[in-house]
């Protein structure tokens, strides 16, 4: 059965409209979606390497706009969502504290978890909510989203065959891999959460 996903995803990574959907999964993940573009940039470039600049740049425009997205879900829903159970729990001053820090170093917490796996919603949204600088925000989204997709690219691009060997030889191990990344990744946001 792993084999015919794996089979069936290389096959959808050269599909005519792979790319689009590359885009939409990469725009969805940064505001609502939980499945990183990944799912999609991986196949894409093991099928197409020389298309991988390519696939980076439709992920990266794809993710930032989509974190534009997320930033303003967090402004606009904050104070009709937000805000009143804060008012209602008696946390409104604890947010008021939170927002001043996360702007502090708003910028380099947007960096650091638009390069890592983290959900990068979580980070749209708290920004827009905390109403950090669109401008700081957006330049920290470009420069680690396009640093993140690009970096896969470059190894995927560079390493290509003998990694596609490596998976397709070991595709039970590497599953399995990926589901505990996956599982533990879920665990470490409920625990940080």
């Amino acid at each position: 059965m792993i084999k015919r996903l794996y089979d069936w995803t290389m096959q959808a990574a050269s599909h005519k409209h792979a790319v689009p959907t590359l885009f939409g999964v990469s725009f969805v993940e940064s505001s609502f979606f939980p499945i990183p573009p990944d799912v999609m940039l991986i196949p894409m470039v093991l099928a197409e390497r020389a298309k991988a600049w390519y696939f980076a740049v439709v992920a990266t425009v794809g993710s930032v706009l989509g974190g534009i997205f997320g930033y303003l879900i967090g402004y606009f829903l904050f104070d009709t969502v937000g805000q009143p159970m804060l008012d209602f729990y008696g946390y409104s001053e604890k947010f008021q504290q939170f927002a001043s820090q996360y702007n502090e170093y708003g910028a380099w917490i947007v960096f650091v978890f638009g390069v890592t796996p983290f959900p990068y919603k979580v980070i749209t949204i708290a920004s827009g909510a905390t109403q950090l600088n669109v401008i700081s925000f957006m330049l920290a989204s470009v420069i680690s989203r396009g640093l993140r997709f690009f970096v896969v690219a470059a190894l995927l691009y560079w390493f290509g065959p003998p990694i596609k060997d490596f998976i397709e030889k070991r595709l039970g191990l590497v599953f399995t891999v990926f589901v505990i990344c996956l599982i533990g990744g879920f665990v470490a946001i409920k625990f940080l959460m």
